[in-house]
């Protein structure tokens, strides 16, 4: 699960909810994060650091000797089908207008994530049991829940990682952060069907980021009409 193509067809853009702004972020930034997907994401734009580079003339070595100085990570420029009543433009829409930046998070390769039904034993740390998972530590995993609920402790939606602790074939434990090395408690038994999706791992980006305006887009008869909307990277790109 650690390498491979990925499609960029089939990923998905999140956004969070409003943060605080700072320009290093790690993954326990986005523990308690609930992501709305954006529908309609037609074109995807080119994201990650760039750095600049600061230049200093030197007169006994007859060379401008060069340095590293700071990072920036760039604007996202995206197009989308305009759809007035999805939940994810409407919130990308409410970001527009405001002056903070929002918490973003991108699942590349998405439709390529694997995904199973599973059970949860009610422990300290839970133990998921999926047969022949292939995961690994660090990995982030999702759960979801039909017909009843997830054990008590976990939440449908958010974003877990799998820990090292206790991995095995058929079974992990799961924490909040990546790199925790105890996982998490269930304090009583779920009902319905659980499902674990675990999206390929270092494809999930998530970073602070300013929502932009942009035009609608025109075109012949045959265009299809499109509106461009902007993420300005405000912080570092954490990738899982």
């Amino acid at each position: 699960m650690s390498g491979g193509l990925y499609p960029v067809s089939g990923s998905k853009l999140y956004i969070g909810g409003r943060v605080t702004a700072k320009g290093t972020v790690t993954a326990a930034d986005f523990a308690d994060a609930t992501w709305t997907e954006i529908g309609g994401w037609a074109n995807a734009g080119a994201i990650g650091d760039t750095q600049e580079v600061g230049e200093q003339a030197l007169i006994n070595e007859k060379r401008v000797r060069k340095f590293k100085t700071t990072l920036n990570g760039g604007t996202m420029e995206n197009t989308f089908v305009p759809m007035a009543l999805d939940p994810g433009q409407i919130k990308f829409k409410a970001a527009i207008a405001d002056c903070v930046p929002y918490a973003w998070k991108i699942e590349w390769g998405a439709d390529c994530m694997p995904s199973s039904d599973v059970t949860i034993s009610v422990a300290a740390p839970a133990v998921v049991t999926w047969p022949s998972h292939g995961l690994e530590a660090g990995q982030p995993v999702v759960f979801s829940n039909e017909g009843g609920a997830l054990p008590a402790g976990l939440e449908a939606g958010k974003i877990y990682y799998v820990i090292a602790a206790g991995l095995a074939a058929n079974a992990f434990s799961v924490a909040t952060t990546p790199d925790a090395t105890a996982g998490i408690e269930t304090t009583a038994a779920g009902t319905g069907t659980h499902t674990a999706s675990a999206p390929p791992a270092g494809m999930t980006d998530m970073f602070y980021g300013l929502a932009l305006p942009g035009a609608r887009q025109g075109g012949d008869a045959t265009a299809a009409h499109l509106r461009a909307w902007s993420i300005a990277v405000d912080s570092n790109i954490i990738e899982i």
